[in-house]
């Protein structure tokens, strides 16, 4: 198993090599030292996270959408079994539909038991599927509670949620 898996904001995947050969890098450190039950399973936990990308193994990572780029980047690292996931940004430059996604496979991956460290812009959708939550500026934390808590403070909503009328969807 492996520590800690991190996945930047930019994905940095192969582009020139297939979403499965990109899979296959990502459990590198682990060969030798894990069973094929552990692949398999690595590859079904993958796969049922992100189903789209079960269809496109053999296309070239560089040709994939941006949301199913990112979607690989999260795959990837997950091949190699991690202790605890990284991710910076997931949602950074995704469509609606493609950052819903990508929250439901971590709020999926929460409910697996693998603790998430998510470093997310869009609050309102963190929130959503956290524990707890850190505001930052300027490498300070200001202020930090449960998601709940978080949500309901008005101090927060005002800045960071765009008020009471768009926390109605909340």
């Amino acid at each position: 198993m492996a520590g800690l898996a991190y996945v930047d904001e930019r994905g940095l995947l192969f582009p020139t090599v297939t979403v499965n050969d990109n899979l296959i890098l990502g459990g590198y450190c682990r060969r030798g030292r894990e069973k094929k039950e552990e692949r398999e399973q690595n590859y079904a936990t993958v796969f049922n996270l992100f189903p789209v990308l079960k269809s496109r193994q053999e296309q070239k990572a560089g040709t994939l959408s941006g949301g199913e780029q990112q979607m690989l980047a999260v795959g990837r690292v997950l091949m190699s079994n991690p202790k605890l996931l990284l991710l910076d940004e997931p949602s950074l430059g995704l469509a609606p539909l493609i950052i819903a996604e990508m929250m439901r496979a971590i709020s999926e991956l929460r409910r697996t038991g693998i603790p998430v460290f998510l470093i997310e812009q869009n609050a309102r959708a963190a929130l959503r599927i956290a524990d707890r939550g850190y505001v930052v500026e300027g490498g300070k934390i200001m202020t930090e509670g449960t998601a709940a808590q978080l949500l309901c403070d008005e101090k927060v909503r005002s800045a960071y949620l765009g008020g009471r009328r768009a926390m109605k969807g909340i």
